[in-house]
């Protein structure tokens, strides 16, 4: 057996023995009882010069393999959002490129390469900003995404949410862009506890008046609209939007806490998922959808059920440090040769929350190698100081 001592939340150390690795089920048919898209991180480039805030060293090759690796799973990757550290550390220029060589190979992975792409405004700069400004700088990046051949996603503003003044000018811009698109775009309502700068999106006064606002546009652009992430961590408010979307709407959680009984549904409705978590428990994500593709509920619970507690580790508060604990777990199970992050992003997480992950991945059966996990993890111990 494999084990590992492992510091706990007061500072002293315990052993901790690792299970045996779990064997999880490769898809051999498209997965067609949900739609599921794992946002994907990207992997750092560690030996790149550079301003680490600014400048966005990527290792592509690395990167693009950890799409295919998703792509294998079955699942669609949601590229350049939150969890590529898009607007922290990820800018624009770097993006674009990203969305280039990402689509690139979808294409190249045939019908399994499913994809969707972030469109925001984080080229915007400055305090000067318009909503005309604010449309323009959608365009851009919608154009960029189509132009590749790429589904849109169509990013909430940091740019917009500064520059409103109350719903109308919302649906103003919504409107001007969705009218744009080529093909129907996902919406994102990504909620203040993952951004601040996105308090009070929509307009509205509360989350039930942003709700509204949000369906009044969706109402009105119904046929450019194919669903709307939504991430607020608060799956009653989901389930409430869910209702009253249009006929063909696809509700997209978001909610990376909650997720099992939201995808599951109540027999009548269910989401379909846009998630950053799905990055990390691929492997069991999978499963539970292919159980549900046989219709069992039981096998897709019992997939799902140990991750959870793991998911709502990672995203804890600050919620926006879920990207360490993303990488962190792609970094054990030998995706990329090294911890380190865009932005410095690796110390965002102390060292004891990451030993609580490692204890809780491999509850989940989400280590594939034990004996390279350990030694990975005391890699990282020892550079704490940990012995």
């Amino acid at each position: 057996m494999t084990s590992i001592r492992l510091p706990r939340a007061d500072g002293t150390l315990a052993p901790y023995t690792l299970r045996d690795p779990v064997a999880w089920p490769v898809p051999t048919a498209p997965i067609r009882s949900r739609i599921a898209y794992a946002a994907a991180h990207v992997v750092r480039d560690p030996l790149a010069e550079g301003d680490p805030l600014s400048e966005a060293a990527i290792d592509w090759d690395a990167t693009l393999a950890y799409r295919r690796y998703l792509w294998s799973f079955g699942l669609g990757v949601a590229e350049a959002m939150d969890t590529a550290q898009r607007g922290m550390g990820l800018g624009w220029p770097a993006a674009r490129e990203l969305i280039r060589r990402s689509v690139a190979e979808a294409r190249a992975a045939g019908d399994g390469g499913v994809i969707a792409c972030g469109a925001g405004t984080d080229q915007l700069g400055g305090d000067r900003v318009t909503l005309d400004d604010v449309q323009h700088a959608y365009e851009e990046q919608i154009e960029w995404v189509e132009r590749h051949g790429g589904r849109v996603i169509l990013m909430a503003s940091r740019a917009l949410a500064r520059v409103a003044r109350g719903p109308d000018d919302y649906s103003r811009v919504y409107g001007a862009v969705l009218a744009q698109l080529r093909q129907p775009a996902i919406l994102h309502w990504l909620g203040d506890v993952f951004d601040p700068e996105l308090a009070g999106y929509w307009g509205g006064g509360d989350v039930s008046q942003a709700m509204q606002v949000c369906l009044g546009i969706i109402a009105e652009h119904r046929a450019k609209v194919d669903g709307i992430k939504i991430s607020l961590l608060d799956p009653e408010r989901e389930i409430a939007m869910r209702a009253y979307l249009p006929a063909g709407v696809r509700m997209y959680t978001g909610d990376d806490c909650n997720f099992d009984r939201l995808i599951l549904g109540d027999g009548r409705r269910h989401s379909d998922a846009l998630l950053g978590i799905f990055d990390a428990i691929a492997p069991a994500a999978s499963a539970a959808l292919q159980a549900l593709e046989r219709g069992d509920t039981n096998g897709y619970r019992a997939a799902l059920a140990p991750t959870m507690a793991l998911a709502r580790h990672i995203f804890q508060r600050p919620t926006h440090a879920y990207k360490t604990g993303i990488v962190f777990l792609a970094y054990l199970n030998g995706h990329q040769t090294h911890f380190r992050m865009l932005g410095g992003a690796e110390s965002w997480r102390s060292v004891p929350h990451l030993a609580e992950l490692f204890r809780l991945a491999d509850c989940a059966g989400l280590l594939a190698d034990p004996e390279r996990a350990v030694e990975r993890m005391g890699r990282v111990l020892a550079l704490a100081g940990v012995e």
